[in-house]
């Protein structure tokens, strides 16, 4: 669970930050809805590796 939390952490960070240039952002709501949207998809993709990575290793 640590490793899903620092590499979500550690990955989902900067990619927000760099896809938040490309996106108009005008409020504070609307960067809040976009980081917590982009966050979300970053935090399953890493859920999904590190339980796969887990599951090879276990057999």
């Amino acid at each position: 669970m640590q490793v899903t939390f620092v590499t979500t952490i550690v990955v989902g960070a900067p990619l927000v930050a760099l896809l938040a240039i490309v996106v108009e952002l005008q409020t504070w709501a609307a960067r809040a809805n976009f980081a917590v949207r982009v966050g979300a998809i970053v935090w399953f993709c890493t859920a999904v590796a590190v339980y796969l990575y887990a599951r090879r290793q276990q057999t």
